[in-house]
C-alpha cells in the first residue's frame, strides 16, 4: 500500500520590522549605585549651594522685558545709593576727617600766603632788596640801643650811693620822654616831611592809617599830622563828604606827616615794594619825602582822665 505523501508546509512569511524612527526609546534605567567607600575629598564634587547659579552654557536665562529691567536697573540703583549715603563713620573717624581736613586749610592758606610774599620780594629790584635789609639792621640797633640804655638806667640805680636822688633824676626824664609819646610835650630832632597830595580824592583813612603803622614800625617817637598830634588812641574815620577826620577833627588834602626819627630808616620804609608809596600811587595820590635834620612836632593834646582804666596793683 502506498504511504501518503507529507502534506507541504506553509511557508513563513517574515514580519514587517518598523522603520528605526518609529521605534519608542526605552527610557535608560539607572544603574544601581554600589555602596563603596566615600570618595576622597579632594576628588568629591561641590554640592549644589543654595542661590548656585548655573553655568549660562547650561541655561539659558529666559529674555527680561523692558519694564522688568528698568525695575531692576531701578533697584541696583536704590541698593547702590543706600550704601554709600549716609555715611557710615564713626565719632573717631568723624573728628580724625575734620581735624585733616583744618589742617589742609591751613596749609594751603600759609603756602599761598608765603608764595605771596616771595613773588613780591622775587619781583623787586636789587636796591630795593639793600633797603629792606637796611631797615631790618637799622630796627635791629635801634632795638639794641633801647635795651642798652635800660640796662644802664638799672646799673646807675644799683650803684648809686644815693639812690633816692638818682631815682628821681631817672623818673624826671622818664617823664619827658612819656609826655613825647603822649602828646603833651613839644618834639624836635631830625627826621622827615610826607606829603600826600590827593587831586582825585581817593585816599581814605585806611591808607593814612597804614602810613602810620608803617611810620611807628620804622622807629618815628613824634608825629603830627597837619595839626593833630598823633597818639596812642587816635583813631580815623572817613567824612562823608571827602577827607579824613582824626580824633574827631576834619582833616583835608594835602596831607603833611610831620615825623621826629631817623630819616635814613623812615625813607626806605615808606619806599619798600608794595609799601605806603607805591600804594598811594596806584590811587592816583601823589608821596613827596623831604629829609631833614629838624623837625618841629608842636601840636599837643589834652590829658583825659580814664574812666574805666585804673592802675592795677603790683
Amino acid at each position: 500500500m502506498p504511504k501518503p505523501e507529507p502534506a507541504p508546509k506553509p511557508e513563513s512569511k517574515p514580519l514587517p520590522v518598523p522603520a528605526p524612527e518609529l521605534l519608542p526609546v526605552p527610557a535608560p534605567k539607572s544603574a544601581p549605585v554600589p555602596k563603596s567607600a566615600p570618595e576622597p575629598e579632594g576628588e568629591s564634587e561641590p554640592e549644589d549651594e543654595p542661590g548656585f547659579e548655573a553655568d549660562p552654557e547650561e541655561v539659558e536665562p529666559a529674555p527680561m522685558s523692558v519694564s522688568a529691567r528698568a525695575v531692576d536697573r531701578h533697584s541696583g540703583r536704590r541698593r547702590l545709593k543706600a550704601a554709600l549715603w549716609p555715611p557710615r563713620m564713626s565719632r573717631g573717624q568723624l573728628v580724625v576727617a575734620v581735624l585733616l581736613f583744618a589742617l589742609g586749610l591751613g596749609l594751603a592758606i600759609q603756602v599761598r600766603s608765603t608764595n605771596d610774599h616771595h613773588s613780591q620780594l622775587r619781583g623787586a629790584r636789587q636796591e630795593d632788596l639793600v633797603r629792606i635789609l637796611d631797615e631790618l639792621d637799622s630796627r635791629q640797633q635801634r632795638l639794641q640801643q633801647e635795651k642798652a640804655e635800660l640796662e644802664q638806667s638799672l646799673a646807675k640805680l644799683e650803684n648809686s650811693s644815693n639812690q633816692a636822688k638818682e631815682a628821681q633824676e631817672q623818673t624826671r626824664k622818664k617823664v619827658t620822654e612819656l609826655g613825647v609819646l603822649a602828646g603833651t610835650v613839644k618834639a624836635t630832632g631830625p627826621g622827615i616831611v610826607l606829603t600826600v597830595d590827593d587831586p582825585q580824592g581817593q585816599v581814605k583813612a585806611d591808607m593814612l592809617l597804614d602810613t602810620l603803622q608803617e611810620l611807628r614800625a620804622a622807629g618815628a617817637e613824634a608825629i603830627q599830622i597837619n595839626d593833630v598830634r598823633v597818639v596812642v588812641n587816635t583813631f580815623f574815620t572817613d567824612v562823608s563828604g571827602g577827607g579824613v577826620q582824626i580824633d574827631g577833627k576834619k582833616v583835608s588834602a594835602p596831607y603833611r606827616f610831620t615825623v621826629v626819627g631817623n630819616p635814613q630808616d623812615l625813607t626806605p620804609a615808606l619806599n619798600i615794594p608794595g609799601g605806603v608809596v607805591r600804594t598811594l600811587e596806584s590811587h592816583q595820590a601823589r608821596a613827596t619825602i623831604s629829609q631833614q635834620q629838624k623837625v618841629v612836632v608842636d601840636a599837643l593834646v589834652d590829658l583825659k582822665t580814664p574812666q574805666y582804666a585804673k592802675p592795677a596793683p603790683k
